[in-house]
């Protein structure tokens, strides 16, 4: 990963117990990693980080317009949330245990819990709208996240 501050490369793990900074200005440094069934446990559940869970699939033409939105929110959000993307026909236990029926979803998860949830594609400034009240709801201390108070009932 290049650090958006220096220009400096950076190894970033898939996994780690706190937020990747930048070896030489120390800066926050974006953190998207893809994940499937096997590795998705790993990636996820010991983010110190709340995680935006895209979940995806190559054929989706939404799902490839939002891509690099994400990925540029998760550039400026550096240091706030982990990007995980999962495609959805390669790892459907992912997919089944977070209801996932629709693609592209988002869903923002702190400490494995789901906070909120996008389906379909969104223009930017609607996204980042989404994402970071998402954000200001997942909880600060590691406890249980606050309810998103526009969440319909669905499955988990």
């Amino acid at each position: 990963m290049v650090c958006d501050t220096c220009a400096q490369k950076n190894r970033v793990p898939v996994a780690a117990t706190g937020v990747p900074r930048c070896g030489s200005c120390r800066s926050p440094l974006p953190w998207i990693v893809d994940a499937d069934d096997t590795t998705f446990a790993d990636v996820v559940t010991g983010s110190a980080l709340p995680v935006l869970l895209d979940v995806w699939a190559p054929w989706c033409g939404p799902c490839r317009t939002v891509s690099p939105v994400l990925e540029h929110l998760a550039h400026q959000l550096a240091g706030r949330v982990k990007l995980v993307k999962v495609d959805a026909d390669r790892s459907p236990e992912v997919s089944a245990r977070y209801g996932v029926q629709a693609i592209p979803t988002l869903i923002v998860l702190d400490g494995g819990h789901p906070v909120a949830r996008q389906i379909g594609a969104a223009p930017e400034p609607a996204l980042r709208a989404w994402l970071e009240g998402a954000l200001d709801r997942a909880a600060p201390d590691g406890g249980p996240p606050r309810p998103d108070p526009d969440r319909r009932r669905r499955p988990q």
